[in-house]
């Protein structure tokens, strides 16, 4: 008998179809991953960078990543040659991703803040604390700071003001209601100031405000 039969399939509609092929895509992706693999890949990597051929090491720092995404260190890696070859945005965007995949691996805010301090002594400045409050000891973390803080205390004023309404520790100590209220009446009575100091949260946040430029004292 004629007419349609109704168990034909139905075309896929594009939609479905890019459905399809993103599963597929995907599929492959996670088929592809392989730590030992990786770790191959990254050791080539690191025999290149040895020798001085950083942009030879990039596509086996990449090819690592593909075989183990969730492992920060080609990641960090891979950093270190786009700053050798002086490509910064590639190389920030690199240490974000190492730091996002482990917030403990101290390399990656190591090489982010030095990516920062030339340009940005400011927020460099707070990506070697957080290097610090990883390891107290770290001596290129020590140094880091240290250089930071002199380039910040050597810029006027207002510049170094305006850099620190960035710092997100900075936001937070203007946002605090009791903060506020208390750089209030140290305008109005100097002599409050020294009773609120002696608050050592207070003195700290305080001090925080006068480094970064915020706060002048006459």
């Amino acid at each position: 008998s004629s007419g349609i039969n109704a168990e034909w399939p139905l075309r896929p509609g594009l939609k479905e179809r890019s459905e399809l092929m993103k599963e597929i895509k995907e599929r492959e992706r996670l088929a592809y991953i392989d730590p030992a693999k990786s770790k191959e890949e990254k050791t080539k990597g690191n025999e290149q960078f040895k020798a001085g051929k950083y942009a030879d090491a990039i596509p086996f720092y990449t090819e690592a990543i593909k075989r183990n995404p969730k492992d920060c260190v080609p990641y960090s890696n891979r950093a270190a040659c786009y700053t050798k070859l002086m490509e910064f945005g590639l190389a920030m965007q690199d240490c974000d991703k190492c730091i996002e995949l482990d917030d403990k691996f101290i390399k990656g805010y190591l090489r982010k803040a030095a990516l920062l301090k030339i340009d940005n002594p400011q927020e460099a400045q707070t990506v070697y604390k957080k290097a610090l409050e990883l390891d107290g000891n770290n001596l290129e973390a020590k140094q880091g700071y240290q250089h930071c803080m002199s380039a910040v205390r050597s810029l006027p004023p207002e510049e170094r003001a305006k850099a620190a309404m960035n710092d997100p520790e900075i936001q937070n100590i203007l946002q605090d209601p009791a903060m506020q209220m208390i750089l209030e009446q140290m305008q109005k009575d100097p002599a409050a100031a020294q009773e609120h100091l002696k608050n050592p949260a207070v003195a700290e946040k305080f001090s925080k405000l006068v480094q970064s430029g915020i706060v002048s004292i006459r």
